[in-house]
């Protein structure tokens, strides 16, 4: 092993020989943190992509492709309950053709294939059971197709077309919903899904399309839409315009200052209503007009008399002359003629009522009527179906909103404390990483300077330890001549002394090489302190 190496590690030893109790728990938990990071970065680096093979799965067909996995000795994930097989991302093709060639998944809602299988020899009611449940199966493989849809089913209810029936039904669908775990269709995905279906077939109004998830909740009603039922509606309009009104009373009064209770009552029940109208237009010509007149004039024949008494005719005059003149006139005239079809669905506001309460310590100056006036524009009140408006000032008790904002303070504390606990976490786990590698980085350049200093030329630090050691000798001569007046004079020898040549080669050595010196002796101190 190389020297730099051995001496590397012997003052590793060194240094960790040093190290206190808690310094050297501190370094073992940060290398065993070290390598802990590194072994999970290289398994999660090492671990496959996977990918879904097929979602959607009935229990015996994922029971039949795990086997088939298990033979192949291809790698795999079950989520979903065991709906969905995961498997690595390189294999997804080749185990979808094994699996398509041995007819899996089996478990098919069918679609236009259904209709491959038919014979010349069907009858007519098995080719229309065959059709309309290969339309059931395409929309149900379309609707699944959507965000968040993991399964659909769709029944159809399509009437027979017979010329025995004056009247004839609309055709109506229910469409069931699975949505995947923790998501809700919003009503965008609904009407999509309800105008999918009605557009499928023929004659069919979105109306008549139904729409219910796996939670037993109506997301779409016949006859009502993607409201929901009348009561579901009720409750979106009370709310709507609650909101609306306590919207504005917030502007007014200052939130948290007025309440507001809105009670709107509908109708449950849904018509058809046909009305037709007829009225005469003005100067319009009569569409045809037919005009007969009869007239005649000559004399009579002979005269019966007239009656006497007791009905005995008695003989008159003679006959004379007579005429008869008819005249009979018909005219058609134009009539215009209005035909009006309403439908009327269930959800129809029949009475509606607003409830204002205001808090009489912040209600001060205003003044009810005027609060009213605008509760009224704001709700859409109408007086002649009999919505009314009641505002009141009252006090409001306020023991709950100061529980509720001790109770919002200790969540916000909490919420603090955790963020607090989280940070400080995050900074022990840091300083255990980053601590060895400091202390590495410092051992380092230890070792580093160490070796620089040991590439000086030993003769120039021979030199410059016996010059620093001769002039430490004489400072310390002159301190004790200075304290100890001499007896007698001491002779002065003006030739030159080792200390003078010492101090010159020091001199020389510094000008020539300022830093190379002080390098030099920082080195000898450093050795100083450590003897």
């Amino acid at each position: 092993m190389p020297r730099q190496v051995t001496s590397f590690f012997g003052r590793l030893g060194a240094t960790i020989r040093d190290f206190t109790v808690a310094q050297r728990t501190i370094a073992l938990i940060g290398v065993a943190v070290l390598v802990l990071g590194i072994v999970a970065l290289g398994t999660w680096m090492a671990r496959p992509s996977y990918t879904p093979l097929f979602s959607g799965l009935e229990g015996s067909d994922a029971n039949t492709i795990v086997e088939q996995l298990r033979t192949d000795g291809v790698p795999y994930e079950l989520t979903d309950g065991g709906a969905t097989i995961l498997v690595p991302e390189q294999s997804v093709y080749d185990q979808r053709l094994k699996a398509a060639a041995a007819g899996l998944p089996s478990a098919s809602s069918g679609g236009y294939s259904l209709l491959d299988d038919m014979g010349v020899t069907s009858s007519e009611f098995q080719q229309s059971v065959t059709y309309k449940r290969a339309l059931e199966g395409e929309l149900a493989s379309t609707i699944a197709a959507l965000d968040g849809v993991r399964t659909s089913s769709v029944r159809l209810a399509i009437p027979e077309e017979t010329v025995f029936v004056s009247e004839r039904t609309e055709p109506t669908a229910s469409v069931f919903i699975e949505t995947e775990n923790g998501v809700m269709l919003s009503t965008d995905q609904v009407q999509a899904i309800v105008h999918l279906t009605s557009a499928s077939i023929d004659g069919m109004e979105p109306a008549n399309v139904a729409v219910i998830d796996s939670g037993g909740t109506v997301l779409s009603a016949v006859g009502v839409g993607a409201t929901g039922g009348t009561g579901q509606q009720a409750s979106d309009y009370e709310e709507r315009v609650r909101g609306s009104v306590q919207a504005m009373l917030d502007q007014v009064v200052g939130p948290g200052n007025a309440t507001v209770v809105v009670a709107a009552d509908m109708s449950y029940e849904s018509a058809e209503r046909v009305e037709e109208t007829f009225t005469n237009p003005e100067n319009a010509p009569a569409l045809n007009e037919t005009t007969n007149t009869e007239s005649y004039e000559g004399t009579g024949g002979t005269t019966a008399g007239v009656l006497g008494p007791d009905n005995i005719a008695v003989p008159g005059g003679a006959g004379g002359a007579g005429s008869f003149n008819s005249e009979q006139s018909t005219r058609n005239n134009a009539v215009n003629k209005v035909t009006e079809s309403r439908v009327i669905p269930a959800g129809d506001i029949t009475r509606q009522t607003v409830s204002v309460a205001l808090d009489e310590e912040v209600a001060g100056d205003i003044r009810v009527g005027d609060v009213s006036a605008l509760v009224a524009a704001a709700a859409g009140i109408d007086a002649a179906r009999g919505d009314e408006v009641t505002v009141e000032v009252m006090p409001f008790n306020t023991a709950g909103a100061e529980e509720a904002a001790a109770a919002l303070k200790a969540a916000e504390d909490a919420a603090a404390m955790d963020q607090l606990m989280s940070v400080v976490r995050t900074a022990i786990i840091a300083a255990a990483i980053v601590l060895p590698i400091v202390l590495a980085l410092v051992l380092y350049a230890r070792n580093s300077r160490r070796q620089e200093r040991e590439s000086v030329d030993l003769g120039e630090l021979q030199e410059a330890r016996s010059a620093l050691d001769a002039l430490t000798a004489q400072m310390e001569l002159e301190a004790a001549h200075d304290q100890f007046e001499p007896t007698m004079p001491l002779p002065i020898d003006s030739s030159p002394t080792d200390l003078d040549r010492r101090r010159a080669e020091i001199g020389s050595l510094a000008e020539r090489d300022p830093e190379k010196t002080a390098e030099f002796l920082r080195g000898l101190m450093d050795d100083k302190q450590r003897v």
